[in-house]
């Protein structure tokens, strides 16, 4: 069987696509399973036992009309045909996807009014408090085969052969190298960092501003836990650009920031996995990097924008720590809370 999963967009809408992959494989460890996403978020994937190819678009492939198609074409009329189309955006370029291979048996995506007639399997977009993880998961039920003495929604001719169906556990999953990790664990040590004490990779700001927790409460929230929690060493993430400067400004206004470090830098998704397998655990806002912390099997305590359901990013029945902090305002969300939740938090992991 030949299995394409498409997922552009961001970091962590790929990694949270990961339960999904592992299922697949899972259930049909023969299968070929290829996985399209964004060139700059691709090398985090290699390696994944899941995958067979990664099927990668740059940017300007993406936007590109004609270079567009004609990549959408060429992977799925190369080789055998896809017998499984996952479309988990199902966007008016994404769909191309299964509008371009309409003899697989199995062209699943999202129901959408452009969407009718290209697949033949469709489902809601995820609800306001639906699991993210399970949402996904959803998309792969039209492959559960019934014993043929049952009954089935699928037609017996479309069904494939009876083949008990193996749901994940929703655990976020990447494939780092024990050798990466080792080799970041060693640019840390270069950097100051102790590892006989905790180290917290803290999400200070985000890429956008309406995704990001306001400044001064940040700052009096890390000034209270640096007095509270001085074994603690915080590793300020962030991106270069405006994100950069929003950590400085912050750090600046610190009054004690013998303990932060502002120097260890990740240059790729990768290194930034093997720098969350080094840490003890994230604080911060939610986002990519929060994903790539659960995946690592690191806990995380995050506040969600608004925007955002802790119900919906945040993977729970798990082993792995993943609190949420969330409300319908930025307003609602007070330092008086969130120091509340980071201090139980910092001594449920000192325990």
């Amino acid at each position: 069987m030949k299995i394409l999963v498409v997922r552009f967009r961001q970091m962590g809408d790929a990694i949270l696509a990961t339960p999904l992959l592992s299922t697949l494989k899972q259930t049909f460890p023969d299968a070929e399973i290829d996985f399209v996403l964004n060139e700059r978020i691709a090398p985090l994937f290699e390696g994944h036992p899941a995958l067979n190819h990664i099927i990668s678009f740059t940017d300007k492939e993406r936007h590109g009309f004609f270079s567009y198609i004609n990549k959408v074409w060429r992977t799925v009329h190369h080789g055998p045909r896809y017998d499984v189309i996952i479309d988990m955006r199902s966007t008016v370029n994404t769909m191309l996807f299964a509008l371009f291979s309409p003899f697989t048996k199995y062209r699943i995506g999202i129901r959408k009014p452009y969407t009718w007639g290209v697949f033949n399997y469709r489902f809601e977009a995820c609800e306001d408090n639906e699991s993210m993880i399970d949402h996904n998961l959803k998309l792969a039920t039209p492959l559960i085969s019934s014993p043929p003495s049952q009954s089935s929604p699928i037609a017996p001719s479309s069904r494939l052969p009876f083949h008990p169906f193996t749901f994940s556990t929703p655990h976020l999953s990447l494939s780092i190298t024990e050798q990466e990790k080792q080799d970041f664990r060693q640019y840390m040590v270069a950097q100051g960092i102790d590892f006989s004490r905790p180290v917290m990779l803290v999400g200070v700001t985000a890429k956008l501003a309406h995704k990001t927790w306001p400044e001064d409460r940040m700052t009096q929230v890390l000034h209270l836990f640096i007095e509270t929690f001085p074994q603690w060493q915080l590793i300020f993430n962030y991106a270069p650009g405006q994100e950069a400067e929003n950590a400085r400004r912050i750090y600046s206004n610190l009054s004690s920031t013998s303990n932060i470090f502002l120097n260890i830098e990740a240059k790729s998704p990768r290194q930034l996995a093997a720098m969350a397998a080094n840490c003890t655990a994230y604080f911060g806002n939610e986002g990519g990097a929060r994903h790539i912390v659960h995946a690592m099997g690191k806990p995380s305590l995050v506040i969600c924008s608004p925007f955002a359901s802790k119900t919906t990013w945040l993977p729970q029945n798990t082993d792995i720590l993943a609190i949420g902090i969330d409300a319908p305002s930025y307003d609602l969300i007070t330092v008086d809370k969130v120091w509340s939740e980071l201090q139980r938090f910092c001594e449920t992991l000192l325990k």
